[in-house]
């Protein structure tokens, strides 16, 4: 696959993502980071595109270049007490709020922006677009992934180390044999209908 060349934002806008909104369990997690145009990183990418090595490897490289980053999330039971978009705008907020150097604007992923105090700018597919945006969706991805095998160690049955708490059909098998976990989205129409049973 040839290699894919992404446009750089200014040093002061930060590019936010997150992963796990379609998720069955778990938090959702945003990342914002803030890169320097000057040392562009090769090999950025849409993380969905990108191998689990090769996400790996970038997330290393993104932590030790990027002038500023910051992961947060929000938690299952934050997600089913606001809703999944609430939720996720509320992690971004947060990714945002941590960051060690303060931008001046913002660039999400998506079509839906985060109410922030600074001003955000909505790139559909953005992950594949912009340098940052591509940035914050491997560190949102790989941080998640690694909270959902820490959640497959406390519920080994579940199997989330292979879905990440995705529909899978093996997911949804587990989910009707064993009932749902303390993780598990309440709100969301698989989970809600093993309540109704």
């Amino acid at each position: 696959m040839s290699a894919v060349t992404l446009s750089l934002l200014p040093a002061n806008v930060c590019g936010i993502d997150e992963a796990g909104c379609g998720t069955l369990a778990g938090a959702v997690v945003a990342a914002a980071v803030l890169l320097n145009p000057e040392r562009p990183i090769p090999g950025l990418n849409d993380s969905k595109k990108l191998s689990e090595k090769r996400r790996e490897a970038l997330a290393k490289i993104i932590r030790a270049e990027a002038l500023a980053f910051c992961v947060a999330e929000a938690s299952a039971v934050e997600i089913d007490r606001l809703n999944i978009l609430q939720a996720t705008f509320l992690a971004m907020r947060r990714a945002v709020e941590g960051l060690a150097i303060a931008p001046v604007s913002a660039a999400v992923d998506g079509n839906r922006a985060p109410p922030l105090t600074i001003p955000v700018e909505t790139v559909v597919k953005g992950d594949g677009k912009i340098a940052a945006i591509a940035a914050a969706s491997i560190l949102a991805k790989t941080t998640r992934d690694a909270a959902m095998r820490v959640l497959h160690e406390r519920y080994p049955v579940y199997g989330f180390d292979r879905h990440m708490g995705y529909p899978t059909p093996a997911h949804l098998a587990a989910l009707s044999r064993h009932g749902a976990c303390p993780e598990h989205r309440r709100s969301f129409s698989p989970v809600a209908r093993l309540s109704l049973l």
